[in-house]
C-alpha cells in the first residue's frame, strides 16, 4: 500500500494526506509548513488555488465520486 492517500471527496476537494510534495509546472516547491495534510481544488473557485478553500460548498458544484478500474494505457509510439 502506498503510504500517499488521496482522496476524491463527493461534491469537494481532492484531500492528500502523509509524504508528498507539490510542485508548480518550473518544479518549485509550495511551502505548506509542515503540513502532512492539504486539499486541492475540484471546483475551480478557490481564491488559493490550487488549495481548496471551501468555496464547492457555495458555488453549487457537485461531482460524486465512485472507485472504477482505469483501461490499459496506450503504448506510446
Amino acid at each position: 500500500m502506498a503510504a500517499t492517500r488521496i482522496t476524491v471527496n463527493h461534491n469537494g476537494s481532492i484531500r492528500v494526506e502523509d509524504d508528498f510534495e507539490v510542485v508548480d509546472p518550473e518544479g518549485k516547491s509550495f511551502g505548506l509548513s509542515g503540513r502532512t495534510t492539504i486539499s486541492l481544488c475540484r471546483c475551480g473557485h478557490s481564491s488559493n488555488k490550487p488549495f481548496c478553500d471551501g468555496s464547492h460548498k457555495t458555488c453549487g458544484f457537485t461531482d460524486t465520486v465512485a472507485a472504477r478500474e482505469l483501461p490499459v494505457p496506450k503504448p506510446k509510439l
